[in-house]
């Protein structure tokens, strides 16, 4: 049975990560972009790394371009708005694709895990959470519409299992 531990994931910067290296973190993963009503979702998630991060959380940012091209910007350009709008300091992805064919594997496994509302497989939107347990396996998958402030008990519950 695969975990999160069995993907990789390209950093901003063009260095692989191999997400082995998070092995007993608590992980919230989303996928982002730069232009959308949701957006201000970033200082949410900032805030989160910042009170957790010492604890065992790490955020990870996967910037979409797939839903209303909320995300057309380079890689510089995404990681460059994403730090001087919102100060964001947790691990930001290279862009990637969440749904279809060409959807990154982790994104297909991560779906597969966790269906959406009524076992939907993809991804409906922007800044759709996946919070992912010590252990590798996900715990629970969040809607956009769900602010990063109201997953602070699932976060924090999840930071004290071993």
């Amino acid at each position: 049975m695969k975990t999160i531990y069995d993907f990789e994931a390209v950093q901003m910067n063009g260095q692989s990560l191999a997400l082995d290296q998070m092995r007993g973190q608590v992980m919230l993963i989303v996928n982002t972009a730069s232009a959308c009503g949701f957006t201000p979702q970033f200082g949410g998630l900032e805030k989160l790394h910042q009170a957790y991060q010492a604890q065992g959380l790490r955020v990870m940012g996967f910037p979409c371009n797939q839903f209303g091209g909320q995300d057309p910007g380079s890689n510089a350009d995404i990681a460059s708005f994403c730090q001087l709008n919102f100060g964001v300091s947790f691990p930001m992805m290279e862009k990637i694709e969440v749904n279809g064919a060409s959807a990154h594997p982790l994104y297909q496994w991560l779906c597969a895990e966790a269906p959406g509302l009524l076992g939907s497989k993809g991804i409906k939107w922007n800044f759709t959470k996946f919070l992912v347990g010590r252990d590798g396996r996900v715990l629970k998958r969040y809607a956009p519409m769900d602010k990063p402030e109201k997953l602070k008990a699932d976060i924090e519950a999840a930071l004290k299992q071993n």
